[in-house]
């Protein structure tokens, strides 16, 4: 019997060996990969791929000498192989061999550039664009001309996405990396390499799909250390530090060398006020790179979106030590300086980094925004210097001084701070800048202000004009920042930091802050209370803007309740405990109570809250309503929607309408309807029993604007002025009210009324003419000689139809207080209307002269005898 000698021993093809290889290291098995591998390589077999796949997968695993070690062998062996080069820069580098890294790089871009005809497969000119990035290559040239060549050659091939991302990624161009990685996902689905690059691109703008992606690739390679450290950076942002520790751990186990997993751990013992940790954690990461500088700039990163500044650029200049030429540092520590205040040596660095990167979005975007605030006009007093447009300074820009001033005095007094450096306030007309000036590139459009502790940047009403905001309560909130973040000397957690500036606008002003809504009532009702020690993740990745409002309400609410349960005393011995560095939770029950008792408390005390809103009133919602509001809500998350069981027709609303007559819903519902079918006397009714129920309910469709609305249509004045009072009283945003309130009150001669709400509407709008025309007026009727000046002022700069009248009226009260800047406004007002008599005989009062004096006037001026 003949037995064939093939069939008896079955041996493998090397390629399907080396493809078994591959799909283990794909899946996270980069022990058994670099198994696999070692055997095949012991038994003789060799070959680029199976080199360049060992030194990755000891490298996954930490085993940094023996990456060094096979790596050595491979280049004796392959030695013509730029992919085994461009490993091997990686490798010298995990090792610390930064000049042998260097030279790796110049041997692949001189081997290229002699015989270019040898390297047009794909790998090699990702590897050839990769290097001549390392030595400063044009990156769109690298891009279009070597990257796009070798996606064409190879449209499957991982490399040439992978390197098209991570080039965008480098130059902070987040949509066309996410582009870059989702393209290549077209053609390879489900890779976890890929998939962990869409992660990246997105973590910057969008959390939820940040974390979709980094899932996605867990799932397909469940130790990907790069998904997991992005984890880890997730939780660190939204102060889970338990759960970081947790996967920390987990990348411990898979590759315990890592040293970004080191520089999170020394962030993590940094936070938690343990030096020695830290440092060990800091010397961990740089066992083998000694000079590594991501080490330093990814410590500082992390430390200064922690708003610990001043350390952050510590590590920064660290970093540079190691390496002066590496850009990161640079960048960072230009913000970092910059937010700090010590703009002069910020700006000079961003403008290096600028000079050094001209295809950086952040940094080309940084030096823009450099060139025009260059163009702001600066004021100052003694405790802040503030920056703003030359138009907007001059309309409200001493409002704006009057109403820090006022802040700094309430609340350094009642946190018993001195703070000893003037506080600097940049308002930016353009919503662009104020994104680039804080956080360094255009977007997030939600914030209206940003404190980064003695630097304040806030939107002004020019770049809120879609939806008014009250600046006053926003430059309030932002430097109760300022006063919290260096009395705890920026370390206190988010949600308190924001909770007191909530609390403390209300304190100010009864209509600024938040307040219980019906929207509110039934999140917290319901299950969407967020537990106190996970809050500050409620503002990371929340699930819309409503959950995001919520949290700073729900943040509020908490200091109201520690104020009220524990006192003021309390609250402040926190901040000072948190100041030297003691952990929140134990800070928190030291001077309150521990904290799964404090949530309790807390949870029974906010839905005492909710339950007490207007509780005449039946906030139920019919199914099919709830349903709509599921689907919206579905919606807003990307999810697929279908139609409600139960349709919203007219006839559901009217028979559940019968059913619940003192439904909030159904009340509102047939106001607004009524309000559309000009049923006055009928609207009248129903919006006062609204205001009467629910008084504490405002905003532009509210039943006051209804109820006046109805009032002014029935010609029942008074009525209407009773009514806009009390919605002006409660309501910080409403124009409309304050608008309407100044024409009724100056028609009686009310200037006190007038005045009053002309202020407020100037909190929200100082950018129109019509209320400073009725603020001079009443400003003047009450004696406010210089508040009167001031609104003519302003009302100057918005170009007035009748200019020579405001000019005449200005020089008027400026002379009546001694100003020599009075002739100027007269002779102005006379260029305009030369024929003006009140105005030539005021010329010649402020000249001295008798008004029966010949003079020169301009011509076709009239001289009065």
């Amino acid at each position: 019997m003949v037995v064939s000698l093939v069939s008896f021993f079955s041996f493998p093809s090397p390629g399907a060996t080396l493809e078994t290889a591959q799909q283990q290291f794909d899946a996270g098995d980069y022990a058994g990969c670099a198994r696999s591998l070692e055997a095949e390589l012991k038994d003789g077999a060799g070959g680029e791929e199976r080199y360049l796949l060992l030194s990755r997968a000891l490298l996954a695993m930490g085993q940094f000498p023996d990456a060094l070690k096979e790596i050595t062998r491979a280049l004796s062996e392959e030695s013509q192989s730029v992919r085994l080069r461009w490993q091997a820069r990686e490798v010298f580098l995990c090792n610390g061999q930064t000049t042998r890294a260097a030279q790796m790089v110049e041997d692949i871009v001189r081997r290229v550039a002699g015989d270019p005809s040898e390297f047009r497969d794909a790998p090699s000119l990702v590897v050839f664009g990769r290097a001549a990035l390392a030595k400063n290559a044009d990156p769109k040239r690298v891009l279009d001309q070597l990257f796009e060549t070798a996606r064409k050659a190879d449209p499957k091939s991982r490399d040439v996405y992978l390197a098209s991302g991570e080039l965008a990624l480098d130059k902070h161009d987040f949509a066309l990396a996410a582009k870059k990685f989702a393209d290549g996902l077209k053609q390879l689905p489900d890779d976890a390499e890929l998939n962990y690059g869409l992660a990246r691109a997105y973590a910057p703008g969008d959390q939820a799909l940040m974390l979709a992606s980094a899932e996605a690739a867990l799932k397909a390679n469940s130790n990907h250390v790069g998904c997991l450290l992005l984890l880890v950076e997730h939780h660190i942002d939204a102060e889970e530090y338990p759960e970081a520790e947790k996967l920390l751990e987990r990348i411990k186990a898979i590759n315990p060398s890592h040293p970004d997993a080191w520089a999170y751990r020394a962030v993590l013992a940094h936070l938690d006020n343990r030096p020695a940790d830290e440092e060990k954690a800091r010397q961990t990461a740089l066992k083998y790179w000694t000079s590594n500088p991501r080490v330093d700039y990814l410590v500082g990163l992390k430390l200064s979106q922690k708003y610990r500044f001043a350390e952050g650029a510590d590590h920064q200049r660290q970093a540079l030590k190691f390496d002066p030429d590496y850009l990161p540092s640079k960048a960072q520590l230009a913000q970092d300086l910059l937010r700090l205040g010590e703009e002069g040596e910020g700006w000079d660095l961003a403008e290096e980094v600028q000079k050094e990167d001209g295809y950086d979005v952040e940094a080309y975007n940084v030096s823009n925004l450099h060139q025009t605030m260059a163009k702001f006009t600066t004021l100052t007093n003694q405790d802040f210097l503030v920056r703003m447009g030359r138009h907007e300074a001059a309309l409200y820009g001493s409002r704006v001084l009057d109403l820090l001033s006022q802040a700094r005095s309430n609340l350094c007094a009642k946190y018993e701070i001195e703070i000893k450096r003037p506080t600097i306030v940049e308002i930016f007309p353009e919503q662009k800048d104020f994104a680039v000036r804080t956080f360094g590139m255009p977007g997030n459009p939600g914030y209206l202000g940003v404190c980064f502790g003695q630097v304040v940047t806030a939107n002004s009403p020019a770049a809120q004009r879609s939806h008014p905001v009250n600046w006053q309560a926003v430059l309030w909130h932002e430097f109760c920042h300022c006063v919290t973040l260096q009395k705890t000397r920026n370390k206190m957690p988010r949600w308190l930091s924001e909770g007191i500036s909530v609390y403390e606008e209300s304190q100010a002003n009864s209509s600024w802050g938040q307040h219980m809504t019906p929207t509110y009532r039934e999140m917290t009702l319901g299950d969407e209370l967020t537990p106190i020690s996970k809050l500050s993740g409620a503002f990371l990745a929340p699930e819309s803007e409503e959950h995001l409002q919520f949290a700073y309400y729900e943040s509020s609410l908490v200091v109201e309740f520690l104020i009220q349960r524990y006192g003021l005393e309390s609250l402040k011995a926190i901040l000072r405990d948190l100041g030297e560095g003691d952990e929140i939770n134990a800070t928190i029950a030291k001077h309150s109570a521990p904290m799964d008792k404090l949530e309790e408390e807390f949870a029974a005390f906010a839905r005492d809250r909710a339950e007490k809103l207007a509780p005449a009133l039946d906030f139920e919602k019919p199914e099919f309503e709830k349903a709509k509001a599921a689907l919206r809500q579905r919606g807003r998350r990307g999810a697929p929607t279908e139609q409600p069981a139960v349709a919203a027709t007219s006839d559901n609303w009217e028979t559940w309408a019968k059913e619940h007559p003192t439904n909030f819903w159904v009340m509102t519902r047939q106001a607004e309807q009524l309000l559309e079918d000009k049923q006055w006397t009928e609207l009248k009714s129903i919006s006062q029993r609204l205001v009467d129920l629910f008084p504490g309910f405002v905003g532009p469709d509210c039943a006051y604007a209804m109820l006046a609305t109805a009032d002014r249509a029935l010609g029942d004045t008074n009525a209407e002025r009773k009514v806009l009072a009390q919605w002006a009283e409660r309501d910080d945003e409403a124009v409309d009210a304050y608008l309407r309130l100044m024409e009724v009150e100056s028609a009686t001669g009310n200037w006190p009324a007038v005045l009053l709400n002309g202020n407020r509407f100037l909190a929200v709008n100082p950018l129109v003419a019509p209320p400073y025309r009725l603020v001079a007026r009443a400003a003047e009727q009450t004696g406010d000689t210089r508040g009167a000046i001031g609104a003519y002022q302003s009302w100057l700069e918005l170009d007035p139809a009748d200019p020579a009248e405001v000019h005449f009226q200005l020089g008027r009260l400026l002379h009546r207080v001694g100003d020599p800047s009075a002739k100027r406004h007269v002779l102005q007002s006379l260029e305009d209307a030369p024929r003006s008599r009140e105005a030539l005989k005021l010329l010649l009062e402020i000249d001295g002269r008798s008004p029966q004096t010949s003079v020169d006037l301009p011509k076709e001026a009239v001289v009065v005898k």
